[in-house]
């Protein structure tokens, strides 16, 4: 049996593996499908919950939580369907839809999934003790000492931050874990945080019956998008009757009574009561207790990797996931795994590593297409650059705007619909550098512009994907129409489509 094949086991009481995963999201999960699929013996440490923040605390239950409000709201503006749908959500139903889609905080479906590839599962704290080693201490202090012949791979994401203001501890606060698990709408919730986490859960629990203050510190919502994509969902939080105050942070809070509600003091000097608040104000890395010292390593610290995901400085470690501050986002983080799981398994054959831009075992996208889609009432999604991240790389780029409300599939869609388009074209090369879609049910386009994106296609093929009609997809015709007319030179070298 050759080191390779070789399996778990072989020093008797301390195992050894091809490969070590700390993390059991779907980050972890996917590095161990990846090992094992290239007949690497594998095993996979968790502390918590095998299917990580994404399965419990983050995607799925705030999906959950957000696709009843959104979907009332689509059908509140479809003619004939309106007047049935005026009423209250049943709360009740959807938490309990909710506490499905996580079952009911249980993993035995997803440890039978690993159990499926072949992987060995260790419950507990994983610890590196020195290069290749980890100890897992057991909930019962029980230690497996475990040795990787290959990698260990650092798949622990991140947590909630709390900023440390006087009173804090007694107020109680939700981070998104609260906020996704939650038994029941509050009566009035603050929301601190304007990011991703602070909009989707505003539009929840406003859409299921708390009244929402949003405390913005910065100047608008959704700070990382265009910034057509923060008014829109501004404009759409407030006709739902959220309240948004924007260039205000909180300097203390006070909950004197468990029971009672909590008070939100302000650098303004003014106030707000509700009776929770949640804290959507960034995330840390979770390594401040992974034996980072006992290799060199900082800990508390983010993981810089290259685009193999292997830490900086090592030929056995790899971050992979949220962890290393790439893309702070589970789809990132799988496609992270996937590259990755392959580069260990060609380093583990000593096979060639091709780290070339778009290759094999190379991250590309993780600089280049990444794309995200935010859940609120209108959806906001982006792949790529904005204008502003472009022109600060030092690209001679064009901006392309058009009015999502204007094309056909989307009048179908909704009377009154609101949305807008962008698509950032490189002007020397003529290709697409980032995209970005406001508007109700724009989260399955995303994925023709990430595609467009990341295979940097041409503006002249472009032309010949022809949208649906009569589609919201046509909006891509008429940015293309657009970016033709703004060049009178492109109507004599370009196709003249007509409507």
């Amino acid at each position: 049996m050759t080191d390779f094949e070789a399996g778990a086991g072989e020093t008797g009481a301390d195992p050894v593996y091809d490969v070590v995963v700390v993390g059991a999201g779907p980050v972890g999960e996917n590095v161990a499908d990846r090992a094992r699929a290239a007949g690497l013996t594998t095993a996979v440490v968790e502390s918590e919950l095998v299917g990580g923040e994404c399965s419990y605390w983050a995607c799925m239950p705030s999906k959950a939580l957000l696709r009843p409000v959104v979907a009332r709201a689509d059908a509140r503006r479809v003619p004939g369907l309106s007047g049935a749908v005026q009423g209250p959500l049943e709360t009740g139903t959807v938490l309990a839809h909710r506490d499905e889609e996580t079952s009911h905080w249980k993993d035995d479906g997803q440890v039978a999934w690993l159990d499926g590839i072949g992987a060995d599962v260790f419950r507990g704290t994983g610890r590196l003790t020195g290069p290749r080693k980890v100890t897992v201490t057991a909930p019962d202090g029980t230690e497996h000492r475990l040795t990787a012949r290959h990698a260990v791979a650092v798949c622990t994401g991140t947590r909630a931050v709390v900023p440390g203001l006087p009173g804090i501890e007694e107020a109680r606060p939700w981070t998104s874990r609260e906020a996704t698990s939650a038994e029941r709408a509050p009566d009035r919730l603050v929301v601190v945080g304007g990011g991703v986490v602070g909009v989707e859960m505003a539009t929840a629990w406003q859409g299921l019956g708390s009244e929402v203050t949003l405390l913005i510190r910065g100047g608008g919502l959704l700070p990382r998008m265009e910034p057509f994509a923060g008014e829109l969902v501004a404009d759409a939080l407030r006709e739902a009757g959220a309240r948004i105050r924007t260039g205000v942070s909180v300097t203390a809070v006070r909950r004197p009574d468990p029971e009672g509600p909590v008070t939100v003091e302000l650098d303004d000097g003014d106030h707000v009561e509700a009776d929770e608040i949640l804290f959507a104000t960034g995330r840390a890395p979770r390594t401040d207790d992974l034996g980072l010292e006992t290799i060199g390593l900082e800990p508390g610290s983010w993981l810089t990797v290259d685009d193999s995901c292997r830490v900086e400085g090592t030929d056995w470690l790899y971050a992979v996931g949220d962890v290393n501050h790439r893309a702070l986002l589970t789809h990132q983080g799988k496609y992270q795994a996937r590259i990755a799981g392959a580069a260990i398994a060609a380093r583990a054959r000593q096979a060639p590593v091709d780290a070339a831009p778009w290759g094999a075992h190379a991250a590309t996208a993780d600089h280049a297409a990444v794309p995200q889609v935010v859940f609120t009432d209108p959806e906001a999604a982006s792949v790529g650059l904005t204008l502003a991240e472009a022109e600060r790389a030092g690209h001679r780029v064009r901006a392309v705007d058009h009015d999502l409300g204007s094309v056909a599939g989307a009048t179908l869609y909704a009377d009154g619909y609101r949305g807008r388009a962008r698509m950032i074209v490189d002007l020397d090369r003529e290709i697409l550098l980032g995209a970005t879609f406001v508007g109700p049910g724009i989260g399955e386009l995303l994925h023709s512009a990430t595609v467009a994106v990341a295979g940097e296609v041409p503006i002249d093929r472009l032309w010949h994907a022809v949208p649906a009609y009569p589609t919201i997809s046509e909006v891509w015709l008429r940015l293309l129409e657009t970016y033709r007319d703004q060049d009178p030179q492109d109507l004599v070298s370009r196709p003249p489509f007509s409507r």
